[in-house]
C-alpha cells in the first residue's frame, strides 16, 4: 500500500457542489477522504494546486477512434490504448471504444481486442459499444445499408458470452431489428442496451424499454422526430423517464435551440448526457478518413461523406462542455454532470466514477478558469499534463 496524499486546489467539485478550502487525500488509485484543508493529518504530504479547479473526469459512451485510429480500421488493442490516450488529453478518464455496424469478421476481432484492453487494464478503457449492425436502413446515417441486419441467435450469444470478458458493454439497436425478447435477454445478461438509428413509433421505444432498453443513441440524429401526432423517437426519449440520452453538443448534430428544448422537456429520473461521437482526428491535422471504405472529409468542425452526410463528430468532451456552459448557457456544475456523473450513472458505474467523494476511484481533472484541461489523472496516475509540484 502507497503513502496517502493530500490535494488542494482554489475549487474542488465533487459533482454535486463546490468545495472551498477543502481537500482530497488520495492513497492506492482511490479517495481516501475528503477534508477541510487544516484539518489533513499531520505526517500526510500536502500538494497545493495554486490555479483553476478540480473536478470529476469526463466519461465518454460513444467513442469511434481518435488519434489518427479509428476502431473499424484497425480493431485491435493497440487502436484501444491510442483512442483512450488520445481522449486523455481532452479530459476523458474513461470511455467506450465504439464499433459502427461491421462485419461479423471486424465484430468478433474487437470483442477479442476489448476483453484483452480489459485484461490489460488500460487506462481509460471501461468497455466497448456495438453500435450496430441492428439497426434500421432508413435511419442508417453514417452506417453502411449493405452490412445492416437482423439480430439472430448467433449475435445474441456471442454479445452474452462477450459481456462475461468485459466490464461493460452497450450495444445500440433498433426495434425494426430486434425483437423486445432480444433486448430482454440482452439486459438480462448485464449489457447495456441503447435505442437508436431507428424510425419507431413512440409506442415501439416504449416497448423496448419496458423490455430492458435504458439508454438512446445521440438524441434527434438518426431517429424518428417529434411530431405532434406520432411523438416518435425523440419524443419517446424525452418522455420516458428510465431511459438516458446521448447528446452530440457540437453545434452540427443538433441546433442550440433544440438542446434548450430537449432539456427543459426530458423526464427525470434519466439525464441527457454529453458524448463525443469522435472519430480518428481527435489530437490530430487528419483532414480525410477511410470509413467501410468510403471517403469521410473533415472541414470546419464537421465530418461528412461525399454527399454532405454526417459521419460522426470532430468533437471532443472539454469542447462539449464549453458550448453546453457557453453557447447553451447552462451553469458549469451541470454541463460538468453532463459529462462526467450522467453517463456513468447510465451504464452502472456512478458508484466508482463521475464524482470526487470518499471510496471513488481518483479519476478527476485539473482545469484553468478558461476550462482548458491541464492535468488529467486516472486512477492516481497522471496520464496527461505535468506533475503537481
Amino acid at each position: 500500500m502507497s503513502e496517502p496524499f493530500a490535494l488542494t486546489a482554489p475549487r474542488i467539485f465533487d459533482g454535486e457542489r463546490w468545495l472551498h478550502d477543502k481537500a482530497l487525500i488520495l492513497r492506492d488509485g482511490l479517495i481516501e477522504a475528503v477534508v477541510a484543508r487544516n484539518a489533513v493529518p499531520t505526517g500526510i504530504r500536502t500538494i497545493s494546486v495554486h490555479d483553476g479547479m478540480i473536478v470529476p473526469g469526463f466519461i465518454d459512451l460513444q467513442v469511434n477512434g481518435g488519434g489518427g485510429v479509428l476502431l473499424n480500421e484497425q480493431p485491435d488493442l493497440d487502436a484501444i490504448r491510442t483512442i483512450c490516450a488520445a481522449h486523455a488529453k481532452f479530459g476523458t478518464v474513461g470511455l467506450l471504444p465504439t464499433l459502427i455496424t461491421d462485419t461479423r469478421e471486424i465484430t468478433a476481432a474487437t470483442i477479442a481486442a476489448g476483453e484483452e484492453a480489459a485484461r490489460e487494464k488500460v487506462p481509460g478503457f471501461l468497455g466497448l459499444h456495438l453500435e450496430g449492425p441492428h439497426l434500421s436502413v432508413k435511419r442508417k446515417g453514417t452506417h453502411h445499408p449493405a452490412l445492416i441486419r437482423p439480430m439472430e441467435d448467433a449475435d445474441l450469444a456471442r454479445l452474452i458470452e462477450a459481456r462475461k470478458h468485459l466490464p461493460v458493454l452497450l450495444t445500440t439497436v433498433a426495434p425494426e431489428n430486434t425483437t423486445n425478447e432480444q433486448i430482454e435477454a440482452l439486459a438480462a445478461a448485464g449489457i447495456i442496451v441503447s435505442l437508436g438509428h431507428s424510425d419507431c413509433a413512440y409506442s415501439s421505444i416504449a416497448d423496448a424499454t419496458r423490455a430492458g432498453a435504458s439508454v438512446v443513441t445521440h438524441l434527434f440524429n438518426a431517429m424518428s422526430p417529434l411530431g405532434h401526432r406520432e411523438p416518435g423517437m425523440v419524443g419517446a426519449a424525452l418522455d420516458l423517464g428510465s431511459l438516458n440520452v446521448g447528446l452530440i453538443a457540437d453545434g452540427f448534430h443538433v441546433d442550440p435551440a433544440a438542446i434548450r428544448i430537449a432539456l427543459r422537456a426530458k423526464t427525470g429520473p434519466g439525464h441527457i448526457f454529453l458524448v463525443t461521437d469522435a472519430m480518428s482526428t481527435i489530437g490530430t491535422d487528419m483532414t480525410s478518413f477511410t470509413l467501410n471504405g468510403r471517403m469521410i472529409y473533415r472541414a470546419d468542425g464537421r465530418l461528412t461523406l461525399e454527399d454532405g452526410t454526417l459521419a460522426g463528430a470532430d468533437l471532443d468532451m472539454i469542447s462539449a462542455v464549453r458550448f453546453m456552459h457557453r453557447v447553451i448557457g447552462l451553469p458549469l456544475e451541470e454541463a460538468l454532470r453532463m459529462a462526467s456523473l450522467y453517463p456513468a450513472q447510465s451504464i452502472g458505474v456512478g458508484d466508482e466514477l463521475g464524482t470526487l467523494r470518499k471510496g471513488m476511484r481518483a479519476s478527476f481533472l485539473h482545469l484553468d478558469d478558461e476550462l482548458d484541461v491541464k492535468r488529467t489523472v486516472i486512477d492516481g496516475q497522471i496520464i496527461f499534463g505535468g506533475p503537481f509540484e
